[in-house]
């Protein structure tokens, strides 16, 4: 494929963000040589193995030889400029090296959720063309091999595959045995795709994103001015760098900063408490469920986290009693965030913001960005605290779709349709209210979902809570709330609606039916998979009616 955008943003949007300083000609290439150049001897990245308990820590001077060996191998296979390579490992250092290897000479990295299986690779790797994959010998009990050689036989791009971990030809240690080529600094041009990341799946139908190093940078330069992180700062990166969150976070931030970048591949809370005290962690990033699990597994331990900082969580509102919890136990300040895999993190509060903030609202605009809120059946820009569907303009904005130009939201003013509901305050904070398709209209109304989540998470019982339509022949629509409980607590449906009716919520707004579940459906980020719930209220809906 070719790596300049198929969809792209106007001549104009460049250069107005050039213009502004968002975008210019530097790439992840650059930052990596100049922090190699400045402190070889520091830590890049420090890999914390949760089953097996392994350290691995690499200077910036090591990994860069790794980078040299894997980018002459990549190129003594023939891949070259626009070429995709994808990378569907842990949180592992050989992720980070892969994707600056494949950026030294101008390939694409295609990252891919481990938990994924053939019905979802072979849809992505064939859409991608990919050339390589880099994927696990083995994973939490799940051998990749087997698998990986029948994809090949159906994909005819996939020509070669490295397993790490592995042994022999196909070993990812065969990356590294070769000499470095002495031609192997390429030019890249920063307004290239760089990045294929296909959505997480929350309305059941993955698209591959493409960004730039201009459209990533654009999104993580302004974050790090915003939150005053520098190169004393050690980040910690619990969320799959497979993720948007976790490869600009985790990946794009420490090189950026020239500091270290500290991966645990699996998720646990204990685990968690001990990885970031050991490695004096002092920023992070993660879903809302991260930062619930760490909270009470240092409650639980009483072990504290001196040394973080910053703790920024998104991907759903964070519930107020949450945030004071956190703050109390962590001693961190909470941020509250928003963004997409189409635009990053677009909007933020801020370090110093009181702690309403954070679990009211989901920010205000990061610099380079911009939102409004607009009439969901005129497009008119709505005013403050009026409810209508979000839109963002962003550097951070992607370049468009893989192939799929007809999906593409973004007008020809380079506003974004986010799908989501929101609205905004006098000072410019969002707040999102639903997802366009979570909308609950019942009797012609609609019902606020988000904020009686926001309620129902107060309860001493509820751990978890989702809210979703079903249809009702009378009404249009009600309201089936899905629950996870916490331990040794139960709940029933007149329990529920009496918590809100003392809490003064209107009866139009109250769930008509629970459903307690023993884990919620989510992505592979965490996002809970609110398609799935819609679709099992539809059907308990139906066979009981």
């Amino acid at each position: 494929m070719s790596n300049r955008p198929e969809e792209t943003s106007t001549d104009r949007r460049a250069a107005r963000m050039r213009e502004l300083g968002f975008w210019g000609d530097t790439t992840i290439s650059d930052y990596f040589g100049a922090a190699v150049a400045k402190s070889p001897e520091r830590l890049a990245v420090v890999e914390r193995r949760v089953a097996s308990a392994n350290r691995t820590a690499l200077t910036y001077a090591d990994l860069s030889d790794r980078v040299d060996r894997i980018a002459s191998a990549f190129m003594r296979l023939g891949v070259g400029p626009g070429d995709v390579v994808s990378i569907q490992l842990p949180n592992w250092w050989q992720f980070i090296a892969v994707h600056l290897a494949a950026m030294k000479i101008g390939a694409v990295t295609n990252p891919l959720m481990p938990i994924f299986r053939s019905r979802e690779l072979a849809f992505m790797l064939a859409l991608a063309e990919s050339k390589v994959l880099i994927a696990p010998e083995e994973y939490r009990g799940f051998s990749y091999g087997p698998m990986v050689q029948e994809l090949r036989a159906t994909i005819p791009t996939l020509q070669h595959a490295f397993f790490v971990d592995g042994t022999g030809a196909d070993g990812f240690e065969a990356l590294l045995q070769g000499a470095p080529a002495e031609d192997l600094a390429r030019r890249v041009d920063a307004d290239a795709i760089c990045q294929i990341l296909f959505t997480s799946g929350t309305t059941g139908e993955p698209k591959g994103v493409m960004h730039t190093s201009n459209t990533l940078w654009g999104d993580v330069r302004p974050r790090v001015a915003r939150l005053g992180l520098t190169g004393d700062d050690v980040v910690y990166m619990p969320s799959p760098l497979a993720h948007q969150t976790g490869f600009l976070v985790g990946i794009l931030m420490p090189v950026l900063l020239g500091t270290t970048s500290v991966l645990q591949d699996t998720w646990n809370g204990d685990r968690a408490v001990e990885i970031m005290r050991d490695e004096a962690v002092t920023f992070t990033m993660a879903s809302t469920p991260f930062l619930l699990d760490l909270t009470e597994a240092v409650e639980r331990s009483g072990t504290i986290i001196p040394s973080l900082r910053i703790f920024v969580a998104g991907g759903a509102p964070i519930p107020r009693s949450l945030v004071r919890r956190a703050t109390r136990q962590l001693g961190a300040s909470i941020v509250s965030i928003w963004g997409m895999t189409e635009c990053g993190a677009s909007t933020a509060t801020d370090v110093d913001d009181p702690i309403e903030k954070s679990s009211e609202t989901d920010g205000k605009p990061n610099p380079g960005a911009e939102i409004r809120v607009v009439d969901r059946d005129n497009g008119r820009v709505l005013p403050p605290r009026i409810e209508g569907n979000l839109q963002v303009r962003s550097s951070g904005n992607f370049v468009g779709y893989l192939k799929r130009p007809q999906l593409n939201s973004t007008n020809e003013d380079g506003w974004l349709d986010t799908g989501d509901l929101a609205t905004i305050d006098e000072a410019g904070y969002v707040r999102i209210t639903g997802r366009t398709k979570d909308v609950i209209i019942r009797g012609g109304e609609n019902v606020p979902v988000v904020e009686i989540e926001g309620l129902l998470y107060e309860h001493p019982a509820i751990a978890e809570i989702a809210i979703v339509p079903y249809p009702d022949e009378r009404l249009g629509e009600r309201g089936c709330a899905f629950v996870v409980l916490r331990p040794n607590h139960t709940l029933n449906l007149a329990g529920l609606v009496e918590f809100l009716l003392a809490r003064k919520c209107a009866r139009n707004y109250l769930p008509e039916r629970l459903e307690v579940l023993e884990q919620m459906p989510r992505t592979p980020s965490g996002k809970i998979q609110k398609f799935v719930l819609r679709e099992a209220a539809r059907e308990k809906a139906a066979s009981v009616s």
